[in-house]
């Protein structure tokens, strides 16, 4: 139920003692804190212009087009035509999630999504890992996005002009290339938009987001002339087995949703429009996916995606025999995907506004340019570093490592519900979580399951990702913590 939004409330004096050890490390950062801090930054603050039609557009921006464009072609093979319940197995996972950032994003209306939620319930060190798995999934998903767009350049290259990318310049080490030159272009693409300003990028994402639904409509429509009863048996070749390993894919393609979370501290209305945003673009984006995975794999047989990027493109070549409809699809997706880009790119920089501000990464990220109201610095830094991995990296373990980043900041908000609810009773929520803590619960465990679905080798990435966490958090953001070393008690909780 929606409701009008939070009051302040005074925050409750820490009940004694000291900040060595465990209680250092549990430290709580007070909601009132986190609320009234909302927009400053280091020399200037964060401008408040987006309302909910943007910031439904920016999650749908950040969500729609990489499981459909990109990662379908690697989900197909694992379940077959059961990708479609692949897709809603992904999606309900999303949607109990979806619930719990709605509650907290309406309550905690600040710029570092789960990072902040978990500051507020969980503690300090809680907190620091969480934004480290949202580094992992904003950062790295960025690049991971950007190296399938050049996959696109190539079919519209190809269908315009007539020509191809080398492939010297065009796939990263590991998939046949040396420097994968189109993934880099799109990231620096996306940096100089977000230079602009919020509002500048929103309106540009608005466009790029209408184009790319209206592809994807028109690749039903086209597409759905070659359906095949035949192709959607065996419906389930691989079993629930691979509908649980497709699922865990392809949860990548919804990690987007959380996306207009990240804008807390520049939505004019954030109490009312950011769990209206957050649950719309979910439930639209999923019904998109399942109908655009549907004629698919009816057009299709299913073990054609094997080793397909561009998996629409090529359903729509061998439905119609023809370049133009491949070539016209190839253009929604080069759109599709920079949006993607641009709207994920924009979530990091605010996380990481976020966290600067609490003095666990440097101030450098927290510095607002006076005239565009941005943290331009920081968009610099992080394009830099997304722009080089996507160049250097491979797609498929990109998306993997992801995808169990994601999954882990999401069951922390799930818990952060449930502990706010107990620790802050009275405060007024703008969207309640329906039949709490059980919808949290369901969401938490489900989050658990599709993180076990991954591979041994995705673990062991995300483990050596944690263990470099750890490292910073004691060598750098635990020594600087500005609320560890709050000269008054007061302004914490334990």
């Amino acid at each position: 139920m929606l409701e009008q939004g939070a009051e302040p409330h005074a925050p409750k004096p820490p009940p004694g003692g000291g900040q060595a050890g465990v209680a250092r490390l549990m430290r709580r950062k007070p909601v009132e804190r986190l609320v009234a801090e909302g927009g400053r930054g280091e020399g200037g603050e964060l401008r408040r212009s987006l309302g909910l039609w943007q910031l439904t557009m920016i999650s749908i921006g950040a969500t729609l087009g990489t499981g459909i464009f990109v990662v379908l072609g690697e989900a197909v093979p694992d379940a077959g035509p059961a990708v479609i319940v692949s897709f809603v197995v992904a999606g309900l996972t999303a949607l109990f999630s979806a619930l719990s950032y709605a509650e907290l994003a309406g309550t905690i209306p600040v710029a570092g999504s789960s990072y902040s939620y978990a500051y507020a319930t969980l503690g300090e060190l809680v907190a620091w890992v969480c934004g480290w798995c949202l580094l992992l999934e904003y950062g790295v998903s960025v690049a991971a996005v950007a190296v399938g767009w050049g996959q696109y350049i190539d079919e519209l290259l190809h269908g315009t002009l007539g020509v191809a990318l080398p492939q010297a310049l065009s796939a990263p080490p590991g998939d046949g290339g040396l420097f994968n030159v189109p993934a880099l272009v799109v990231v620096l693409l996306a940096m100089a938009f977000l230079f602009g300003g919020a509002k500048e990028s929103a309106r540009a994402n608005t466009v790029m987001v209408t184009v790319k639904v209206i592809a994807l409509l028109l690749f039903c429509a086209v597409a759905a002339t070659g359906i095949r009863a035949g192709n959607y048996h065996p419906f389930m070749p691989l079993g629930m087995a691979g509908v649980s390993a497709a699922g865990a894919t392809l949860f990548f393609s919804y990690i987007g949703f959380d996306a207009a979370s990240t804008a807390g501290e520049e939505a004019k209305n954030p109490q009312r429009d950011l769990p209206r945003a957050i649950l719309l673009s979910l439930v639209l984006v999923t019904a998109l996916y399942c109908l655009v995975a549907a004629v698919a794999v009816g057009a299709t047989p299913w073990r054609r995606f094997e080793g397909s990027e561009a998996a629409l493109s090529g359903t729509l070549h061998s439905v119609t025999g023809q370049d133009f409809w491949p070539t016209l699809l190839a253009f929604g997706a080069v759109v599709a995907i920079a949006s993607v880009v641009l709207t994920v790119l924009y979530g990091q920089t605010r996380i990481l506004f976020a966290m600067s501000r609490d003095g666990l990464v440097p101030a450098v990220f927290s510095k607002v340019h006076p005239r565009s109201g941005s943290p331009r610095a920081n968009t610099v830094i992080v394009s830099a570093f997304c722009g080089t991995l996507a160049a250097a990296v491979p797609l498929g373990r990109l998306a993997d490592a992801t995808s169990i980043g994601t999954l882990f900041a999401f069951a922390l908000v799930n818990v952060a519900v449930i502990v706010l609810r107990r620790t802050r009773p009275e405060m007024r929520r703008a969207f309640r979580v329906p039949l709490s803590p059980l919808f949290p619960l369901v969401g938490l465990g489900l989050c658990l399951w599709m993180m076990f679905s991954l591979d041994t080798v995705t673990w062991a990435v995300f483990g050596v990702w944690m263990a470099v966490g750890a490292v910073v958090y004691f060598g750098y953001g635990m020594r600087r913590s500005r609320l560890t070393n709050a000269p008054n008690p007061a302004l914490t909780e334990e």
